[in-house]
């Protein structure tokens, strides 16, 4: 089809929030705390299930295509009923005012508490404040390592604006815009093979935006589907996803077919050695598979008892904090090292996850209620203010009281990162 839908009786089915999608963000943050609590003890390359935790980091791919598929939706969604499209400005204010303040705030505490950073240099300071630290080698610092994947986030949101107004068009043909999201896929494959001919470097390339497009450009293709279905414009080919979301038990089950599968050797080593291009390769397709196996029961189909369960105040609270928990937790973890004395490589797997866990969600609590959320209200003061005086809202960022800011027609698009 190649008219955009006329904003009728469907179109509120489309504009509906999702507010279980909230929680696959807490779902990814505590699978990235079992990682690194994995490897921190030692479980993971010492053990025989060790496996599985070394493959938690399958949350990055949670993490990855569930923004693709929230950030990439409102324009999906305006190109089908009629709407201008999103402003770029705005889009990217909003972004800026939801990952920034906590962000620089972690950046600071961990290169000024944690020893091993200290005495940082002015290099680390710019670099992790400009999300730069991906782009040289061994320039992650304690306690922020994960930010590796902020910084490719940032990357995403940089080239968003631009991807979707070539994926959308200039009319609403939701099969283009599918083949178009997902061509992320297409650039993966020409940077893999790039980097089995030795011209890219393992270590410091696979973590750029070119080895994740595909994640991003799956939740893009799903999030084109999901409008379309939604507004009467999908071919009969696209009901195949409500169908898989009818039956959420036999997704979850080959999902975890799936990271059974990445627990072998196939999927490279457990440890930080560098795997090969084919196992990254093998790797990044099994936990694409995941990542689209665990969306699309939550975002497709209609109303059913897992959704109910991830759209309960108490998920959809874990979802709010996740992006403190995923900030915080390498700090607690670092932190509960140096005050036991304790060497890298030991200590309980269960008690370690247990503290860390719990403590860094207070720590989450704690930059939600006082740092995230604040910000937010004040953005949205902002939209309020500037509307009022009639004035443009180009950088504006639109947040709903007490919570992170919601994208058209899904669950709130928070910050959606890994390990």
């Amino acid at each position: 089809m190649s008219t955009a839908a006329t904003p009728i009786a469907s179109e509120p089915s489309a504009t509906v929030r999702l507010p279980a999608l909230d929680a696959l963000r807490a779902i990814g943050a505590v699978a990235v705390v079992g990682h690194h609590v994995g490897f921190h003890t030692g479980v993971t390359m010492n053990t025989p299930w060790g496996g599985w935790l070394a493959r938690l980091d399958v949350g990055v791919a949670i993490f990855f295509v569930l923004s693709g598929f929230l950030l990439f939706r409102p324009w999906a969604l305006n190109a089908a009923t009629g709407r201008p499209r999103p402003r770029a400005g705005r889009y990217l204010w909003r972004r800026a005012l939801r990952i920034l303040p906590a962000y620089w705030l972690a950046v600071v505490v961990c290169l000024t508490v944690l020893p091993q950073n200290r005495p940082a240099s002015g290099g680390d300071w710019i670099r992790h404040l400009t999300f730069t630290q991906i782009y040289g080698a061994s320039q992650l610092r304690h306690g922020l390592s994960q930010t590796w994947s902020l910084a490719t986030e940032v990357a995403f949101y940089l080239v968003l604006p631009l991807v979707a107004v070539l994926a959308t068009g200039r009319t609403w043909r939701p099969v283009r815009t599918v083949v178009i999201a997902g061509a992320g896929v297409l650039l993966t494959a020409g940077w893999l093979t790039l980097m089995s001919f030795g011209w890219l470097d393992a270590s410091l390339h696979t973590m750029w935006l070119p080895s994740y497009a595909g994640w991003f450009g799956a939740g893009m293709a799903l999030a084109a589907a999901h409008v379309a279905l939604r507004t009467g414009t999908a071919p009969p080919a696209f009901r195949v996803l409500d169908d898989l979301a009818s039956a959420p038990l036999a997704c979850g089950a080959a999902a975890v077919g799936l990271l059974a599968i990445a627990t072998t050797p196939v999927a490279g080593p457990r440890d930080l050695a560098e795997p090969t291009a084919v196992e990254f390769a093998v790797k990044l397709t099994l936990y694409l598979g995941i990542g689209a196996l665990i969306l699309i029961p939550v975002a497709f189909g209609a109303q059913n008892r897992v959704k109910e369960a991830l759209g309960s105040t108490s998920a959809r609270w874990l979802g709010a904090v996740s992006y403190g928990l995923f900030l915080w937790h390498p700090l607690v973890l670092e932190l509960i090292y140096l005050v036991d004395d304790r060497p890298l490589f030991t200590g309980g797997f269960v008690s370690t996850f247990t503290l860390t866990l719990v403590f860094a969600l207070i720590y989450a609590a704690v930059s939600y209620y006082c740092v995230e959320r604040p910000v937010q209200l004040l953005g949205s003061r902002r939209v309020r203010a500037t509307q009022a005086s009639g004035a443009p809202v180009l950088d504006a960022a639109a947040a709903s009281p007490g919570a992170p800011p919601p994208t058209i027609g899904t669950g709130s698009a928070a910050p959606t990162v890994g390990t």
